[in-house]
């Protein structure tokens, strides 16, 4: 069966995950990570994206981004693509590709889903024990940003951000108590298979209208069966 094309929305956030080909590292250090926020701040300014949140691993990225056009997102990709890998490539002395194919991308329903993929991505240092219980300690993800520690230039704060309260203090109290619980292990497998398969993280409703309007599954489908709810993407 052809792939599908990327199910890219304007106007709603989505879930992009970049990583090294065959899982390299594609941060030497913390000069390469710079650069890359540099580039990708420059990339999502030219084609209108704005960014919601980041972490950067060593040796893949987690973003949610907005893009303003159809196109705006995979232009902004492409874009930080060629910039990113002609500096990485020409400081680090080497030739050719450095991501794995294609970047992926996953329609994050709002308000139902977009404070939990934030949350996902900026606990990633966590989950790594890297950072002990302080989401805040790293400068590589946008958790600094919306605890209050310093201001990301890169960062548009998503309207369900503002939501958490209505004065600065009270929004990141809030984001600060979210990002030490952790994500359940059984909802943390969920979030993980439509981030890695592409299938939209949306409610079944949501799903069965945009199936029905765009004339494309919403998650997978078994031979002889109807499609699977977008809740339940299979391993």
């Amino acid at each position: 069966m052809a792939r599908l094309p990327r199910l890219i929305l304007p106007g709603q956030a989505h879930h992009v995950l970049q990583r090294g080909n065959n899982r390299q590292r594609v941060f030497g250090d913390d000069l390469d990570r710079q650069a890359y926020l540099d580039a990708l701040r420059e990339a999502t300014r030219l084609h209108a994206v704005r960014v919601h949140a980041y972490a950067l691993q060593d040796a893949h990225v987690h973003l949610l981004a907005t893009p303003q056009e159809s196109d705006g997102l995979a232009r902004a990709m492409q874009t930080l693509g060629r910039r990113y890998v002609a500096y990485f490539n020409r400081r680090h002395g080497r030739s050719g590709t450095l991501w794995e194919g294609r970047f992926r991308t996953a329609l994050i329903e709002a308000p139902t889903y977009v404070l939990e993929m934030i949350r996902y991505i900026e606990q990633h240092p966590l989950r790594a024990s890297s950072m002990g219980d302080d989401a805040g300690a790293t400068a590589w993800t946008s958790a600094r940003h919306h605890l209050g520690q310093w201001r990301d230039p890169l960062i548009s704060e998503h309207p369900e951000y503002w939501r958490q309260g209505n004065t600065p203090f009270e929004r990141e109290a809030q984001h600060r108590a979210a990002l030490l619980n952790l994500i359940p292990l059984g909802r943390l497998e969920v979030i993980r298979r439509h981030v890695h398969s592409g299938w939209p993280l949306v409610s079944a409703e949501l799903a069965k209208r945009l199936g029905a309007e765009l004339e494309r599954p919403m998650g997978p489908q078994k031979a002889g069966r109807r499609a699977t709810s977008a809740h339940s993407v299979p391993n």
